[in-house]
């Protein structure tokens, strides 16, 4: 009896914890394995001693996830000519696993190795944004960054303190997305909306994308034109609210039209033979009935 309220009271939980999305999932077409691993809270001396390690508080919204589960992972698969595909996934680190993205350098490297504080200088900080963009994070001491999510090698979901001071505790937190060139995008600022977002987005590949300039891959853009129409639509009239200009538009009456015959060379020259050899016959027709006259 025990062991089943604990499982009714943790399907309870799950229930609350991933809104709902499992038994959307469920009952979309072609959609198989839905699984959602289970995850003990995380307990509060681990979520101190993360923050005394790394001189940070966590915002109050993701310590009370941890809280209630240290770490979220859901995962859904598509059903391809009888065979599974994996494709959806959402998922957020542990709290042992919420590492720093830049580790400190090592008394052992070498004094002139490159590093991505290289990369990191004051003219190139709005290149990868919009004038209006929040301030980039840095890759320097100046911010202090954490990796919340992989996104499956397609880039990084951060936990990002920017303006920080060595020695003091950061306290200011945002939810930025590092892509795959090493630019910086804002997501949101609280881990409340992201977690929001990640749900909305149904985990699908590179939807972290749509927040940039050059958005997803086209095949991730077909996936989201099939399993999220609405918010793909709608995502696609406010980046370009003149409709879809970065998409190649075919015209099928001009791109199968076809070309007019031309007449062969060889009609032409029989059609002047035949015009010379009336022309010849009617002089010869005219010089005979002169010399009947």
């Amino acid at each position: 009896m025990e062991d089943t309220k604990d499982s009714l009271a943790f399907k309870g939980v799950a229930e609350r914890l991933t809104l709902g999305i499992t038994r959307i999932l469920e009952n979309m077409p072609g959609v198989v394995d839905v699984r959602f691993a289970e995850r003990e809270p995380a307990e509060k001396r681990s979520l101190l001693s993360w923050e005394q390690k790394n001189t940070c508080i966590l915002p109050e919204d993701l310590r009370d996830f941890y809280l209630t589960a240290d770490g979220f992972t859901l995962t859904w698969s598509v059903k391809l000519d009888d065979e599974c595909v994996p494709l959806g996934c959402m998922m957020i680190n542990s709290v042992t696993r919420l590492c720093r993205l830049l580790q400190p350098v090592s008394l052992f490297s070498l004094p002139n190795a490159p590093s991505l504080a290289d990369l990191d200088w004051e003219e190139n900080s709005t290149e990868c944004g919009s004038e209006h963009a929040p301030a980039t994070p840095h890759f320097d001491s100046r911010s202090r960054i954490f990796e919340l999510d992989s996104c499956g090698g397609n880039g990084k979901v951060c936990l990002v303190y920017k303006n920080c001071t060595p020695g003091v505790v950061a306290q200011q937190s945002e939810i930025w997305f590092l892509d795959r060139s090493l630019c910086w995008h804002f997501l949101t600022a609280t881990f409340t909306s992201y977690y929001r977002l990640m749900i909305t987005h149904l985990g699908l590949p590179e939807w972290q994308y749509s927040f940039t300039p050059y958005g997803p891959s086209p095949q991730a853009k077909q996936w989201a034109s099939l399993y999220q129409p609405l918010t793909f639509r709608s995502e696609l009239s406010l980046a370009d609210p003149a409709g879809d200009s970065h998409v190649n538009k075919l015209d099928p009456t001009r791109a199968f039209k076809g070309k007019a015959k031309v007449p062969a060379p060889k009609k032409k020259q029989s059609a002047q033979c035949s015009l010379g050899s009336t022309a010849k016959s009617q002089s010869s027709t005219g010089r005979h009935s002169g010399t009947k006259r």
